[in-house]
């Protein structure tokens, strides 16, 4: 299930990424997916939604991925202000350092179910761990006081899907400026490149079916 529109003055560059993402997410059973899709419990459209068959399943997937192809469509989103792209970018650099680490010596935590291993997302939802508590809710302090309020962040804290990803053309902007817990692809060519994973977020079925209806009716108007 896909739709592929046109909507405002869209760009053809907005327009290839979003076909990316369609191809992209099909190949890793993302098969359910529309473009423009009014999200649930929000005003916002995701340019691109997708989920895996069988929602009601505990082990179904939804995601969402914003395309961006300028920094300052980017920055609207994420608001980001000057002299604060340090203090995060250290942030996150100790903490994904500290998840390799625990994903080596916690293989578990990796949900290690798919073909493609880009696809195997961080599952730290049952983790316990003081180091890596105290980073999150330090960054997700300095995230909050740069970004409460914008998309991204709502997105978020609304539990959207159980992925989200900011998928953009390259050199746009750094890892370290995306919130905590979104994953980045980056187009190369014809294909989309994954810089960074995102967190598996907690979503419950009900959610998980919203979105799909939201879906199905992008696809079936």
């Amino acid at each position: 299930m896909e739709l592929r529109v046109a909507t405002r003055s869209e760009s053809q560059a907005h327009r290839e990424l979003k076909r990316l993402v369609l191809e992209w997410a099909r190949a890793r059973r993302l098969i359910l997916a529309a473009t423009e899709v009014r999200l649930p419990r929000s005003n916002y459209r995701a340019d691109v939604a997708a989920a895996t068959p069988r929602s009601l399943s505990a082990n179904g997937v939804t995601a969402l991925f914003e395309c961006k192809v300028s920094r300052a469509d980017f920055l609207r989103d994420s608001a980001p202000e000057a002299g604060a792209a340090e203090t995060i970018a250290g942030l996150r650099a100790r903490l994904m350092t500290l998840r390799a680490l625990i994903a080596g010596h916690r293989p578990d935590l990796r949900r290690g179910e798919e073909l493609f291993p880009e696809w195997d997302a961080y599952d730290l939802r049952g983790l316990r761990h003081e180091t890596h508590e105290s980073l999150t809710a330090e960054l997700r302090v300095a995230e909050r006081k740069l970004q409460e309020g914008t998309k991204f962040a709502k997105l978020g804290r609304w539990r959207a899907a159980s992925l989200l990803y900011v998928v953009a053309e390259a050199g746009l902007f750094e890892p370290h400026e995306l919130p905590e817990g979104w994953g980045l692809l980056v187009r190369c060519g014809e294909t989309l490149e994954l810089v960074s994973k995102p967190c598996l977020r907690d979503t419950t079925a009900a959610e998980r079916v919203a979105l799909v209806e939201r879906i199905a009716a992008r696809a079936h108007p």
